[in-house]
């Protein structure tokens, strides 16, 4: 046989293969882990000097690091910011790792009053608030489409709507404002957070005027826009009853129940999302957030050892 005629299986057999969507490709690691996601690196700084054995492989583009982090399996990767970016991602790493639980680490905007900077925020459930319909006005009164379901009062021409889920467990899809976060995750949460010592100060030291706090409990909210302003700010609260809103933790949640994973978020206020009535302070406090929402992780990872 010659070499060109032996060549041609071969090619063959490689251009089937990247041709296999990426639920049948190779998995890309076959030990349960924890997915621990982030949005952008500095969420993700401190949690990568804390794993051991570190293995690093791309997939899409997407850089998974793998290896052991408060004494559990976990892959570690940046989801990139925002809603279709964060489900694209953790889609990717259920498709390619064997994933057993998702936990999302990462700073957030304060929408409840009564938290400040560097609190951190483990809520029960996720909802997408920018899932809306802009409706048209009439005759000075907002017109809406009849098919949709709006669970919430609008935001002059938004009108937050439910979103349809598709489950490989569930006969219909259903249709849902909501998703919960895992109630056992939950537990551990509470549990690792009464040992949890949260910073004040920055690496500069720029120093908090109150000593930060976990909450845990309440709603947050997710969508594909920075908000820094106050009138909105106040709505989101006074609509969802939400303690914090961010950029990816509802689309990961989302994803999460469709595929029956269970799933928690941890979040620490950066900013207060156009509530502290001076410029918005992201940029001076958002490492220490981070670093704060990264000592819950670690201490949440620690308490699931036994299983």
């Amino acid at each position: 046989m010659s070499r060109k005629l032996f060549l041609l299986p071969v090619a063959a057999f490689w251009l089937a293969l990247a041709a296999l969507p990426a639920a049948t490709q190779p998995a890309a690691d076959e030990t349960p882990r924890t997915a621990v996601i982030s949005a952008f690196p500095p969420e993700m700084a401190v949690l990568r000097v804390e794993l051991e054995d570190p293995a690093s492989r791309s997939v899409n583009g997407v850089e998974f690091v793998t290896g052991r982090l408060a004494g559990r399996d976990v892959v570690l990767f940046l989801s990139g910011i925002s809603m279709v970016n964060a489900a694209m991602t953790a889609q990717l790493a259920l498709d390619r790792f064997n994933i057993g639980r998702i936990v999302f680490s990462g700073i957030a905007g304060g929408v409840d009053s009564g938290l400040n900077i560097g609190d951190v925020v483990i809520a029960e459930r996720w909802g997408q608030y920018l899932e809306s319909v802009f409706a048209r006005k009439v005759e000075g009164a907002w017109e809406k489409p009849s098919f949709f379901e709006y669970p919430y009062a609008n935001f002059g021409m938004m009108f937050p709507r439910s979103v349809t889920v598709r489950r490989a467990d569930a006969a219909q899809p259903e249709t849902r404002f909501w998703f919960p976060v895992n109630e056992r995750l939950l537990d551990r949460a509470r549990r690792a957070a009464a040992g949890v010592t949260l910073d004040r100060c920055t690496d500069e030291n720029h120093c908090l005027s109150h000593v930060p706090k976990v909450v845990i409990g309440g709603s947050g909210v997710s969508g594909g826009a920075f908000i820094d302003n106050a009138g909105f700010r106040d709505y989101v609260f006074r609509t969802f009853g939400a303690r914090v809103l961010d950029m990816e933790s509802a689309a990961v949640a989302h994803v999460a129940r469709a595929n029956g994973v269970p799933f928690i978020a941890i979040r620490s206020l950066s900013d207060l999302a156009g509530g502290s009535g001076q410029a918005n302070q992201i940029g001076l406090f958002f490492r220490l957030a981070a670093g704060n929402a990264a000592r819950v992780v670690l201490a949440l990872l620690a308490e699931m050892k036994d299983g």
